[in-house]
């Protein structure tokens, strides 16, 4: 039976051809994270490298559709297409391997690594469109029509793979599953195409495709590459809980994607394992001693090791917290210790979206930003105008504590922040960890911010607040440089620590 008497739909060949290259598209941003972040470079990278493969496969495919456009030769490409989807598993583990070539600069790195990967899938998906468009055109007359209605059909699938995925799919399945349906689905499309041929070429093509899949399955499944590397996958994190032991005491680690986030003790949320916690603990001890109960606000909550702290030192206070990814607080509850019954009010919300709408001028005595690290910074809580805000909602006295991580004097995106926030706060001071931060290619620094002076001269800090002088002579370092909504360069900023991490 040929292809004009069978059941097809150019509409909907198009249409889950073009969803699979959305998906695809949408997975490689969480596939990497671990890697690379997830930063204005990786999505640049992502991007650009999925449009230029569907561009070199719309060329390709035309020139090919022109020469060999048939039922059986569509199979083909889907078959290819499927063999190179389940290659993106085994090439993004080996890429993992690769070291940052000294030489070489962030920008390439990024894109060449993301270019390895997925290029090659999306060129080959690229080359559908251009053969369905030949194998469905029989009336010139109507060429124009045709061909519109499919490119149209493309599109909508584009807009549904990209929805679907975003929305549903990464939580519901995970990435590797989702890669896995993706090549089924094409492999299921390879079969449909390629027997419609004579039978014996039909058998042929089906035997090859099927041996070619089930040899590729079975080299990713005993090498591992199936195996669930996040304890929960959400659209926003890997999320990863391990037992560890620090300082003689058995403590759970939060890993989301790459960064260590916290340490968590699970008998006693007092025990503060993270130098810039306890930090935290010190600079807020004049505030706390006045106002035992204090309301707090925590920008991110992560571990919510610091949350629980203050819950048990301080029963009287009132602690909410802005943590938008729900399901790191769902680990936060099953695994790190905060108790169903907890006072810690939660919201599963973006910190700047809750900030603005839900709550009122002077409702907090602190607040703590810990939303931060070397690889992804939400850039729209760095700004002039999110500082704003942070001192509208501050009493008179409160505190903006803030946890940054940088590199030691290459800490282009530190200066910015701290320049930043001195155009709103009277009184800023940074505490760097360890006396040689200065040459360290990635420390953290604690930043304290408020409009009172900051009580910090007799407290029994780890490490000592910069002076002004040293403070200002740091700021020197770089041209001035004012975060706002409008400005933000954040990646550009934090690129040396980026390529720095990559090459320890």
């Amino acid at each position: 039976m040929r292809l004009r008497d069978r059941l097809w739909n150019p509409n909907v060949v198009v249409f889950l051809s073009s969803a699979c290259i959305m998906v695809i598209e949408l997975v490689a941003s969480r596939l990497i994270a671990p890697r690379l972040g997830v930063s204005l470079y990786t999505w640049t990278a992502v991007i650009g490298v999925i449009l230029a493969g569907i561009s070199l496969g719309n060329y390709i495919g035309g020139r090919l559709a022109d020469r060999f456009a048939s039922p059986p030769f569509l199979g083909l490409i889907f078959a290819l297409a499927a063999l190179s989807s389940l290659g993106i598993l085994w090439l993004n583990n080996a890429m993992h391997e690769i070291e940052l070539p000294v030489s070489w600069p962030l920008m390439a790195w990024v894109l060449g690594y993301i270019a390895a990967v997925y290029f090659l899938p999306c060129t080959i998906l690229g080359c559908v469109s251009p053969i369905v468009v030949k194998l469905s055109l029989k009336d010139l007359k109507r060429s124009g029509t045709t061909v519109g209605k499919i490119y149209a059909w493309s599109s909508v699938g584009s807009i549904v793979g990209t929805f679907a995925t975003g929305f549903f799919l990464i939580s519901w399945f995970g990435t590797k599953t989702i890669v896995l349906l993706v090549a089924g689905l094409q492999g299921l499309l390879a079969l449909w195409f390629l027997t419609d041929a004579r039978w014996w070429k039909a058998a042929l093509g089906v035997a090859v495709l099927l041996a070619a899949l089930s040899g590729a399955y079975w080299f990713l499944k005993t090498g591992d590459y199936f195996c669930k590397e996040c304890l929960r996958e959400t659209n926003y994190y890997c999320i990863n809980v391990y037992d560890k032991e620090e300082a003689g005491k058995k403590v759970r680690e939060l890993v989301l994607d790459r960064l260590v986030h916290s340490y968590s003790d699970i008998e006693d949320p007092t025990n503060l394992v993270y130098g810039y916690e306890r930090t935290y603990a010190e600079v807020i001890r004049p505030l706390t001693a006045r106002k035992p109960d204090l309301d707090a606000f925590f920008i991110g909550g992560g571990g919510y090791t610091f949350p629980r702290y203050l819950e048990a030192t301080l029963p009287q206070s009132h602690v909410v917290v802005a943590e938008i990814d729900p399901g790191v607080t769902e680990v936060a509850r099953e695994k790190l210790g905060l108790i169903p019954e907890t006072r810690i009010e939660s919201y599963a919300l973006d910190a700047r979206i809750y900030m603005t709408w839900y709550s009122k001028p002077d409702s907090y005595d602190l607040i703590f930003g810990d939303a931060f690290n070397d690889y992804s910074v939400p850039y729209h809580l760095t700004t002039l105008e999110f500082d704003r805000l942070v001192d509208r909602l501050l009493r008179d006295d409160g505190l903006y504590v803030v946890n940054i991580v940088d590199g030691g004097r290459r800490g282009h995106f530190m200066r910015a922040y701290v320049r930043t926030l001195k155009q709103v706060f009277r009184y800023v001071t940074v505490i760097p960890s360890g006396a040689d931060w200065r040459s360290l290619s990635r420390t953290t620094f604690v930043v304290v911010a408020g409009q009172k002076p900051l009580e910090l001269e007799n407290l029994a800090l780890e490490d000592s607040p910069l002076s002004e002088e040293e403070l200002a002579e740091y700021l020197a370092l770089d041209p001035p440089l004012v975060l706002t909504d409008e400005h933000v360069p954040v990646d550009n900023l934090l690129a040396p620590v980026f390529e720095d991490s990559h090459r320890s």
